[in-house]
């Protein structure tokens, strides 16, 4: 199952490798800088996440001292 999922993927590469620069630059903008945005965007939500348990924020009013 592998070595067809490489073959086709080593197809592909060489496909991209050997295609004109600007087909390789349309394809990164389409493909690659949507993926980038993406997975930001979730890395930003899970860190946000976890550092909103560790450390209560500055808008908490969870501390009644004042």
């Amino acid at each position: 199952m592998f070595n067809g999922l490489a073959d086709w993927w080593d197809g592909v590469e060489l496909w991209l490798a050997q295609a004109w620069f600007p087909v390789q630059f349309v394809l990164v903008m389409v493909v690659v800088v949507p993926l980038c945005l993406a997975a930001a965007w979730v890395l930003d939500k899970v860190v946000g996440l976890f550092a909103g348990r560790l450390a209560p924020g500055r808008d908490d009013d969870s501390d009644s001292s004042a």
